[in-house]
This record gives C-alpha cells, structure tokens and sequence, in this order.
C-alpha cells in the first residue's frame, strides 16, 4: 500500500520540524532558550570529553594490571575517580537544564496554540471544516491532544533527539583520530597485489554500521505511519469516553448502553489492532538492533585479536581499541538505535505541523458576511444575503431582511430549514454566507443548548463576564427573576453543572444571563422548549420587557404556537420549487 506520510523525504520532515520549532527561540523569551540550549551543548561536549579522557585512561589502566604495576593501578584508580564524580556533575546538569528547556518550551507552544486556537472562533471553523476528502487533506481531528500530548512529544523528543544527534557527531569526531592511530596497517592481498589499508578499524565501523542503518531502515519504516495512526486513534477512543460522559444522562434515559459500548468498543478494537501492528514492526527492529548492538561488543576483539597474539600490541591498547570503536559504531549507529523515537517524533511533527496549517487558513478568515454596527438607532437590517450549508447547498439568496427597535419577531420554519444557521450568519460566526449585515452592538444570543461550565455558579451565571462585575444581590435577583430561586442560596457551590441542572434549569440558567447583563437586542433561538407554558409566559414577558424598556428589539426562534402570543411579527421560512437556486424563502406577515 502507497503510504503517503513515510514517503515524505526526511528533509521535508525537518523543514517542518524546524518551522514548529524555531518561533520560541525567536519568542519573547528567546534569550533565556537560547542561553539554556547554550548551556545543554556545552554540557553534552563535557560528556564527550568525559568519554574521551576515559577512553585514554583505559590504556593505562590495563597495562598497569597487565604488568602487575600496584602503584599506577591505584593511581589510575584514584583518577577515575575524578573523571566519575566530573560525569555525574555534569549529567546531573545536563539532566536539570535539558528539563528545564523542555518545560519552558512546551508551556509557550501550548500558550501560543492555545491563543490561536481560541482567536477570532478558529476553534469552531475548525470543528465546522472538520472531515476533508482524505486523511491527507483532512482537517485535523482531536485538536485538544495536540495541544495537551503532541506538543509535549515534541518538546521532549526535539531536545532529547537533536542533543543526542549533536553528542553523536561530536562523539565521532572525537574518537574517529583515536581510532584512525590505534587500528595500525592491515596489507590485503588482492588478485596478486598487496594492498595497505590505514585505519582498518574506521573503515570496519564505517561499513558495519553503514549496513545496520539500512536494514534497520527497510525494517522500521511503517513504524512511522502506525504511530501517526496510533496517536489518532488512542484520541478518538478518548474523545467517544468523554461524549459518553457528558450526554450520560440522555444515554441512560434512551437505554443506549449497549449502542455506545459498541461504539466504544470498536473504537478501543481500532486502538488494539494498529497497537497489534506496531509491536509486531517493533519486535522485527528491537530483534535486529539488539542483534546489532550484541554483535558489535565482541567485534573489535575478533577483529584485533590477531594483533594482540601476536604480540603487535598490549591489553590496554586492544581494550582503549575496543573501547573507540565502541563509541565510534555507538555514533554511526544513532539512526539504528533510535529509529522507532525518530519514527513517533516524525509522526508527531507532522500531527502537529497539519494542525498548524489549519490554524493558519482558519485564523483571522473574513467572514464573506459583511458586518457592520448598526448606527443613528436603527436596527437589524440584512443586504444580499446568502446562506448555505457546509456542502455548499444554498438555504437562503439575497434575503433583505430588517427589525426596527421595539419590535418583537419569531422566526419559524421546517426543522432544518436554517433558522439556527440564520442566526449564526446575523451574530458573523457562519463562514458558509455571504452579503451584508448591520446589528446593534449591545446584542445577545441565547443557542439552542446553552454551555454551562463546571466551577463555582457565580462563575457560570456570570459567563463569560467575570462574577466580579456583578454584585451577589444581582446575581440573586437574576436567578430568581429566571424563576430560579432555589439555586439563589448556591451561587458559591462548585459543581459540574452541565450535569446536575434539568434541560430546562440549563434554559432557565441561560436567560438569567440575559437578565443580568440586560442586552437591548435579544436572538433566542428554542430558548424555553424543555420549559411548561407557564414558565415560557412569564419569561418571555419579562424578556420582551427588558428590550423594549432598553430601546432594542427580541427575534425568536420557536416551533411552538404559544410562543408567538409574545411577539408582533413572524417571519417563515418557505420551501422554494426545486432548481430556484435556493431550498427557502422567507415571509413576513404580522403575528396572529
């Protein structure tokens, strides 16, 4: 199968990698991540260092046990000692600080994406914009794991990732020399012909790992499609548990157990399965990196093994060789040992680098409605306007559509007939409508089903104002004026609201809302269908009141009869004849 993510070269991964990671050491705290990831090179060449003087002290070392010599022995014992407590300082160090970078960086990318992400409603455009063509094109799913989980893969991985390549290469240069005067000569007959081959042992590490790199290649590749495919799923089996637990009760009362344990558990089958498939990729690569890495630990003994019989050279310089060629093949092996990180930190950047575009064509997007305050009192007035659903399917064409302050409207029509998209185009959230629209500034939106968020009651009475802009005396008149006042008492209760509150209690919540930041303009769209006759009376009374004493007008949305009872006029949404353009026009007349 034509995998589309592996097949990206590894450059254009690193383009990507670098363009996520290049605007926090350009940020506002440049300075300090600039001077930490100074701090973690040069602490990671102190390592490197460390390696090196271990290395020549193992020549000593073991010649001073070859030749029985007790006063070097203790003396290179006492050194090493040295070198011991210099490495854990160091890695101690290097430890804290490369810690340190990672938390900094993760807290301002997710600062950053957080902003975007809730800026100028991309959130909701994306959620509107959410299922492309393909998983190529697609618009990224589960941006709440982006933000908590890929961002701190990413964090974690670059620096771990990047510092470990950097001490590789340094590591390589540092004992390539070493290993290059330590290997001597090897003469090799060839087809008649002596031929003499300095620095074998460089040659040697070269093509080993040269040879390891590509296998471990050919046999790790699909790790990188299965961990983006792992990550997304994992996500989307998370995301089912919390719809479960949000919509319990509406589940509970439709005995729809069964239906969501399904749901759940094909979506966990999903999780089960591709996990199957990379430990099954996973086992065939740790099989051949460990094959590898054994092999290579009793290499250069067989390959210098006839040197040290033959009396060419010592057991310090057969082991101070062993111990090159082990931090050479350790260098040219990076790749090899680290493939299946590299594999999830590329699958990671490209989550991350997909949602990042989105933000970017979604981010600050005009509305093709043109929005304008309304001025000199005037009202809602619509020009040219055209709505349509996500598919492109026009609902309304050139509806020029006006309410003058003091009035009181309900829009009716078919149940997806568009009244919910309206409203949306008049408030400039719908990005499938065009035209021109003029509304007063001081106006409010009631949805059909109000967000109610867990805390404090203050704090979802209040939301989104801060409960301190509102005294507790108007905090109680409100619920108690949106028929309330049983929760008057509760207004420091922390709860999960959304959860404990009746369909109707969440409406009535949302309309004490209303009545505490008395709007002029009020859009209220199914705002008391989970309410009795009785309750919607006296609310809609008390509604129409507040904006006609506030100079400002009530449009409503409702299938009931008896709401129009509060409202003077009524616009309806009429089917137009198939092929006319659009699915519906609207008709005003005056309220019966």
């Amino acid at each position: 199968m034509n995998d589309p993510i592996a097949s990206k070269s590894m450059l254009t991964t690193l383009r990507r990698i670098g363009a996520l990671a290049a605007p926090y050491f350009r940020s506002e705290e440049k300075w300090a991540a600039r001077g930490l990831l100074a701090a973690i090179v040069a602490l990671n060449l102190g390592v490197v260092y460390m390696l090196v003087l271990n290395n020549q002290w193992y020549a000593r070392f073991y010649d001073a046990l070859q030749n029985k010599d007790a006063a070097v022995f203790w003396r290179e014992i006492i050194y090493f000692c040295k070198i011991a407590a210099a490495f854990i300082v160091i890695a101690i160090l290097k430890f804290y600080l490369t810690q340190l970078l990672q938390l900094r960086w993760r807290a301002w990318m997710t600062r950053s994406y957080l902003a975007r992400w809730m800026a100028d409603r991309t959130f909701y455009r994306l959620e509107l914009a959410r299922y492309g063509q393909n998983d190529e094109g697609r618009t990224p799913d589960n941006p709440d794991q982006r933000i908590q989980e890929d961002m701190q893969l990413f964090t974690d991985y670059t620096v771990t990732l990047s510092m470990g390549l950097l001490n590789a290469v340094v590591t390589l240069a540092s004992f390539i020399g070493i290993l290059w005067g330590l290997s001597g000569v090897v003469t090799l007959p060839i087809l008649g012909h002596d031929y003499t081959v300095p620095g074998s042992m460089v040659w040697i590490a070269l093509i080993y790992c040269a040879v390891g790199t590509v296998i471990t290649h050919y046999i790790g590749r699909p790790l990188i499609r299965l961990n983006f495919q792992q990550q997304r799923y994992e996500a989307d089996f998370r995301h089912h548990l919390v719809r479960v637990r949000e919509y319990s009760e509406a589940i509970a009362l439709d005995h729809g157990e069964q239906v969501e344990h399904g749901q759940l558990r094909t979506r966990f089958g999903a999780v089960l399965k591709n996990y199957l498939a990379l430990i099954n990729k996973q086992k065939n690569l740790v099989a051949f990196t460990a094959s590898f890495g054994q092999a290579s630990v009793i290499f250069a003994f067989i390959v210098q093994a006839p040197r040290f019989f033959a009396g060419t050279i010592q057991l310090g310089q057969l082991m101070q060789v062993n111990s090159a060629f082990g931090r050479v093949q350790e260098s040219l092996s990076w790749f090899v040992d680290n493939y299946d990180t590299v594999a999830v930190w590329r699958a990671t950047a490209d989550r991350l680098s997909t949602f990042e575009a989105a933000m970017k064509a979604h981010a600050g997007a005009a509305s093709p409605v043109e929005r304008a305050p309304a001025v000199n009192g005037a009202g809602l007035r619509t020009e040219g306007l055209g709505v349509a659903l996500p598919d492109g399917a026009a609902l309304l064409q050139d509806a020029a559509l006006a309410v003058q302050p003091g009035e009181t409207l309900m829009l009716q029509g078919p149940s997806g007939s568009g009244k919910s998209t309206l409203f949306r185009a008049f408030a400039g959230i719908w990005p499938f409508a065009k035209g021109r629209v003029s509304i007063p500034d001081n106006a409010m939106f009631i949805p059909q089903r109000p967000y109610v968020p867990d805390g404090r009651l203050r704090d979802a009475l209040a939301y989104p104002l801060p409960a301190t802009n509102f005294s507790d005396a108007e905090l109680v008149q409100a619920l108690k004026d949106a028929l309330l006042p049983d929760l008057a008492g509760r207004l420091d209760d922390r709860d999960a609201w959304s959860q404990k509150l009746s369909g109707g209690e969440q409406q009535r919540l949302a309309i004490a809302r209303v009545l505490l930041k008395k709007p002029a303009w009020l859009f209220a769209d199914e705002a008391t269908s989970a309410l009795d006759a009785d309750s919607e009376a006296k609310l809609y009374q008390r509604l129409a009141s507040m904006v006609q004493a506030a100079g400002g007008a009530m449009v409503s949305i409702a299938h009931r009869a008896s709401v129009g009872d509060h409202h003077q006029r009524r616009w309806t949404l009429v089917p137009e004849p198939t092929g006319s353009g659009a699915r519906y026009r609207i008709e005003a007349s005056e309220a019966a």
